[in-house]
C-alpha cells in the first residue's frame, strides 16, 4: 500500500492516512494474516484493528481511478487526546452554531463523532470494554430512531387532525354563510309581509272610515227622513183632531 498524508478535519474520529488500495498489498495482507493464522501466532494488535474496524469500519473512495482506504487509528490515547477531544468538540460545536438544547442534528453528529473516538481510545486498552461501549451507542442510536419515528408519527397525525379540522372549518363556515344567507332571505320575507301587514292595516282603517262615514250618513240620512215621516204624520193628525 501507498500511505498519503491526509489529515481528516471532517470527523472527531481519529483516523490513519489513508493508504493506496493495489491487489498485490491486499494480496501480501491476506497472505501475511493466513500465515499468522496457520502458524498460531497471536498478533494483539491486529486483534484490536479487527475489533476497531468492526466497530468503526474504514472510509473507501476513489479518487482518479484509484482506490484509498483510511482506517481508525490504533495509537493509544493520552490524556491531552482527551482533553484536546473535548476542546475540539466545543470548537465545532461552536463553529457549526449548534443548538444548546432541543432537536439539533448538528449537535447529535458532533457528539456521536465524539463518542466513536472515546469507543476508539478505550477498545484499543480494553476490546471487550469497547465492544460493550458499542452495544451502548447502537441502543442510544436504536431510541433516538424510535423517538425520531414517533416524533414523525405524531407530526404526521397533528397534520392530518389539522387538515380535518380545516375541513371543518370550511364546512362550518359554509354552513354558517348558507344560514346568513337564509337568515337575510327570511328577514327579506319579513320585512315584505311587514310592508303588506301595514298595508293591509292601512287599507282596513281606511275602510273603517269609509264604512263609518256612509253609516253616520245613512243614520243621519234616517233621523231627517224620521222626522220628515214625523212631521207629515202630525200634519195630517192634527186637522181631525180640530174637527
Amino acid at each position: 500500500m501507498t500511505e498519503r498524508l491526509i489529515i481528516d478535519q471532517s470527523t472527531l474520529v481519529k483516523y490513519d492516512n489513508p493508504l493506496l488500495v493495489t491487489k498485490h498489498d491486499d494480496n501480501s495482507k491476506e497472505v501475511d494474516i493466513q500465515t499468522c493464522k496457520t502458524k498460531g501466532v497471536a498478533d494483539p494488535k491486529h486483534e484490536i484493528e479487527e475489533v476497531l474496524n468492526s466497530i468503526l469500519p474504514p472510509k473507501e473512495w476513489e479518487e482518479e481511478g484509484q482506490l484509498w482506504r483510511q482506517h481508525v487509528s490504533t495509537t493509544p490515547a493520552t490524556r491531552q487526546d482527551v482533553v484536546n477531544l473535548q476542546e475540539q468538540l466545543d470548537m465545532r460545536l461552536q463553529q457549526r452554531q449548534a443548538r444548546e438544547t432541543g432537536i439539533c442534528p448538528i449537535r447529535r453528529e458532533l457528539y456521536t463523532q465524539c463518542f466513536n473516538e472515546v469507543i476508539r481510545q478505550v477498545t484499543i486498552n480494553c476490546a471487550e470494554r469497547g465492544l460493550l461501549l458499542l452495544r451502548i451507542r447502537d441502543e442510544m442510536r436504536m431510541t433516538i430512531e424510535a423517538f425520531q419515528a414517533l416524533y414523525c408519527s405524531s407530526i404526521a397525525f397533528g397534520m392530518r387532525k389539522a387538515l380535518q379540522s380545516e375541513q371543518g372549518k370550511t364546512d362550518l363556515q359554509k354552513d354558517v354563510d348558507e344560514l346568513k344567507e337564509e337568515r337575510t332571505d327570511l328577514e327579506r320575507q319579513l320585512a315584505d309581509l311587514r310592508q303588506r301587514a301595514e298595508q293591509a292595516d292601512r287599507r282596513a282603517a281606511e275602510l273603517r272610515l269609509a264604512e263609518e262615514k256612509k253609516h253616520a250618513e245613512e243614520i243621519s240620512f234616517l233621523k231627517k227622513t224620521n222626522q220628515q215621516l214625523k212631521a207629515q204624520l202630525e200634519g195630517i193628525i192634527a186637522p181631525k183632531s180640530n174637527k
